[in-house]
Formats: C-alpha cells, sequence, structure tokens
C-alpha cells in the first residue's frame, strides 16, 4: 500500500472491534485477499470510510482524516475510477498529473502535513485542551485568516486561490458548508451537520484535482459566484430558501468527477458514458447522476418524504444539464425573449427556476468577468487542459478536437474567441436582468481582460490593414462554431 500522503500508521495487535465494522462507512477493506470474499478486485473499488485495512501487513491506514486522502495499491490492483477508457487505455487518474522527482516532497504532500496538524489542533480545541507545541500557532494563523476571508465571501474580487491554500484544498467543503449555514438552510430543513459534512467532503473528493481546471477549487468558485448573483436584489427578494439550497448544491456538484477532456473526446472514443447518455450533454448527465449518487448514499435527504427528495434530485438535474454549453443559444433565445417581452415573472416557480439556470450559466463561465489577477490564472488553467486533451489525441492518432491543438491557437487567441462569442452576449442579457454594480463591474472586468489578451495576441494588433479585415472575419466565424461545440468550459 501507497499512501498519497503522509499519514500516522496505527499497527493493529488485536482484531477490528465488531462495533466498528458494523457502523456504514467506517472502514473500507483494501486487499485482494480472498478473506475478504471479493475475488473480483472492481468489486473492492468501492472504499468510503476512515480507515483502510490491508490484511497483508496488519495495519490500519487513517485515509480520511480530511475526506480526499486515496489508497493506491501497488502489488494487488488499483481500483478502476469511472472514466477510465480500455480503447485507448488514457487513465483519466493521471492524464493531467505531472511526475515528480524523486527525493523531493511535494507541495501538496507538505499542505496535508499541515493540514493533519490543523484538525489535531481543532480536535484539542473542542476539548479545551491546551496547546502541545507551538507549530500550532501557525495553524491558529491559517485558520485565522480562513475565517477572515470568508467574512468577505460575497465580494466579487474573492481569491479563492489564497482560500484553498488557507484550507489545504478544501475550500470547497469549507466555503460551501459556510454558505449553508450563513443562509440558515441547514437547520431550516433540519439536515443532519454530519450528514452535510460528509456529502460535501465526498463531493469534493470525486472532483480530480489532477485536472488543471475542472477541478473542486473550480467547483468552489463557482459556489462563490452564485453566492454573488443569489444576493442580487432581484433575486434576492424573490428566490425562497428551497431555490437557494438547489442553487448551491448544483453549483458545488455541477462539474462532479469530470474526467478533464471535453464530450467530443468521449464520443470519439466510444467512452462507456457516451453511449449511456446517446451522446447527448454526456458531461452534464454525468455530473447529475454522480451528484444524485452521493445525496442518496449520504441519506442527506432521507428525512424528507421520497417525493420530496426525487423532486430536489430532478431540479438539481435541471439545472446541471443547463451548464453544457452546446446548449448556450438555446438558453440565451430564451432568456433574451423574456427580456424583451418583459414576460420573467419570478413569482411563478418556474421563472425563478430558469433564473437559477441563468446564474449557474453565469457563474460556470464567470472567469474572464473577474479582476485580471484571477481571470489570468483560470484561463491559463483551462487552456492547459485543453492542449492536454489534444496532445493525448495527437498520440493516438485521432482528430484534435476544436481548440486543443496548441501549435494552431494560444492561449490568448482561445480566450479572445471564447470572450467574443460565449462570455459576452450571455453577461450583456444578464446585465439587462440585474442592472446592479456588480453587473457593471463584471462587464468592466470582461471588457479589461479582452484587451489585455489581445495586447498579448500577435495577430490582433496587426490586423488594422484594410485587406486583413475580411479573412479575419472568415476564421473568426469557424472559431464560433468550434467554441460551442469542442469547449466545454463548463
Amino acid at each position: 500500500m501507497e499512501l498519497c500522503y503522509q499519514l500516522p500508521v496505527l499497527p493493529l495487535d488485536r482484531p477490528v472491534p465488531k462495533h466498528v465494522l458494523s457502523r456504514r462507512g467506517a472502514i473500507s477493506f483494501s486487499s485482494s485477499s480472498s478473506l475478504f470474499g471479493a475475488p473480483d478486485p472492481r468489486q473492492l473499488s468501492q472504499r468510503r470510510g476512515a480507515i483502510s485495512y490491508d490484511s497483508s501487513d496488519q495495519t490500519a491506514l487513517y485515509i480520511r482524516m480530511l475526506g480526499d486522502v486515496r489508497v493506491r495499491s501497488q502489488v494487488g490492483f488499483e481500483p478502476e475510477r469511472r472514466g477510465s477508457h480500455p480503447y485507448l487505455g488514457v487513465d483519466f487518474r493521471t492524464l493531467h498529473s505531472r511526475a515528480e522527482s524523486a527525493g523531493s516532497i511535494p507541495a501538496r504532500r507538505i499542505r496535508r502535513l499541515f493540514s493533519f496538524q490543523r484538525h489535531l489542533l481543532s480536535s484539542r480545541l473542542l476539548r479545551g485542551a491546551p496547546h502541545l507545541n507551538t507549530l500550532h500557532i501557525l495553524d491558529e494563523d491559517y485558520c485565522g485568516q480562513a475565517k477572515c476571508m470568508l467574512e468577505k465571501v460575497g465580494t466579487w474580487n474573492f481569491d479563492i486561490f489564497l482560500f484553498d491554500r488557507l484550507t489545504n484544498g478544501n475550500s470547497l467543503v469549507f466555503l460551501t458548508f459556510h454558505l449553508l449555514n450563513q443562509y440558515g438552510l441547514i437547520e431550516l430543513f433540519q439536515l443532519d451537520m454530519v450528514k452535510v459534512r460528509r456529502f460535501l467532503v465526498l463531493v469534493q473528493e470525486d472532483y480530480h484535482n489532477q485536472n488543471p481546471y475542472h477541478n473542486a477549487v473550480h467547483a468552489a468558485d463557482v459556489t462563490q459566484a452564485m453566492h454573488c448573483y443569489l444576493r442580487e436584489p432581484k433575486l434576492a427578494q424573490s428566490l425562497t430558501s428551497f431555490d437557494i439550497l438547489l442553487g448551491l448544491l448544483a453549483a458545488a456538484t455541477h462539474d462532479l468527477d469530470h474526467p478533464g477532456v471535453n464530450q467530443p473526446f468521449l464520443i470519439k472514443t466510444n467512452h462507456y458514458l457516451a453511449a449511456l447518455y446517446r451522446n447527448t450533454s454526456v458531461l452534464e448527465n454525468h455530473h447529475w447522476r454522480s451528484a444524485v449518487g452521493l445525496l442518496r448514499e449520504t441519506d442527506l435527504f432521507s428525512h424528507l418524504p421520497a417525493e420530496d427528495s426525487l423532486g430536489i434530485e430532478r431540479q438539481l438535474g435541471s439545472l446541471i444539464l443547463a451548464t453544457d454549453i452546446s446548449r448556450q443559444n438555446d438558453y440565451l433565445s430564451r432568456f433574451r425573449t423574456h427580456l424583451d417581452e418583459n414576460s420573467l415573472c419570478l413569482g411563478q416557480s418556474s421563472h425563478r427556476h430558469f433564473s437559477l439556470q441563468m446564474a449557474l450559466k453565469c457563474a460556470d463561465i464567470c472567469n474572464p468577468c473577474r479582476p485580471w489577477e484571477l481571470s489570468k490564472q483560470w484561463s491559463e488553467k483551462v487552456t492547459e487542459e485543453f492542449f492536454h486533451q489534444g496532445d493525448i489525441e495527437k498520440k493516438h492518432k485521432l482528430e484534435i478536437s476544436p481548440l486543443c491543438d496548441s501549435e494552431a491557437n494560444t492561449i490568448a487567441s482561445v480566450q479572445i474567441g471564447f470572450m467574443t462569442y460565449v462570455v459576452e452576449p450571455l453577461f450583456a442579457e444578464w446585465a439587462r436582468f440585474s442592472d446592479t454594480r456588480l453587473s457593471q463591474t463584471m462587464l468592466g472586468h470582461l471588457g479589461l481582460n479582452k484587451a489585455s489578451w489581445s495586447a498579448m495576441e500577435p495577430e490582433a494588433s496587426g490586423s488594422s490593414e484594410e485587406g486583413e479585415s475580411e479573412p479575419t472575419r472568415a476564421t473568426e466565424e469557424p472559431s464560433s462554431r468550434a467554441l460551442s461545440q469542442g469547449s466545454q468550459e463548463s
């Protein structure tokens, strides 16, 4: 057994107590031995709980102290991650991972060690125990800074990257739990706090953090943006607590278990997800079904009537499916028609739900509307993910997806096209719907960021000559189609 991160090992000199074994989700067995009655390794890949027990060395390894530590087996088998495709032999778990030099301690591992120290600190503080050493002063400082940031979680310049560092990669759990509590949703819907915490931990764990863009930090960023939109006067005065609960859950799970490749890649490789969902909103359907699976696994809404629980799952799916960028024009046309006819009545539940769909769509692609320091980082990450997919397609002699060819595209060209044909039309209509200071701020950042990328693009500065106007327009149109077909930035 190899731990992804260094954590203490507890030798077992006696059998695991039966009362511990009987607790659902407390222990998961990671051994190919027939002792556990599971000769098929794939049956053993379901690991949920706080302890992993290996019969070969009689040790119990704490693998879930903070919820996102996984165990990898070097000898027996490696649990197959949903999304691995046998045709190409592409393992989505390591698709975007980078090799680390031997002998060096990865920064992420160091952060996990700090995280373990914080776990001990919080446990001692709850018991009223004094500090044991001065290392906890650093932990207290980090926790204090994270709490200070949460006090300003409604500001548009919220730095999710800094917050993720301060929480040791647990930004999605901390931020979403804070918002659910801030809106009073935990108390109002009588949610079990332990179940809520476990649900959020499993959600964060099911994001592939090796993805440069589609990871838990992106989900936390979208959730924070969704919170900003929910506070806009037009929505804040109309949305119910149930609407807010749905909006936050949809934002946190909208890219759950994203493999780091887009829908065309899954279709051209005959991936089982593409066949399962008939090549229609493949990723979005998978995100939704994955979220429903975690809701049921944690029994988060088990205290509600069955009809209400099913209603939550259906409406959650409706929100997540709206993030399919290939359906962007459909939603935008409906939104524009409502605004032109002044027919959007937020007193109707269906219209409130539609406004939530549009809010989630905006939150999902709001990176170009952030301040340049944040927007630039997101742009680099999403383009890195695109180009990595293109490299995989080249390696396996597949047709390269639009925007994924690093030789034919640059970060600037990808971002300029995306802003022009996808982001600007959506946020222009959102500003008509909610003409507030936030909307104007977003449009202002969008214009400045686009100008910044244009200044970095060599072709953009030299396109002022008269003879170049028509060719430029001709190349922009295919770029627009490519964005709707292949970017899948949402």
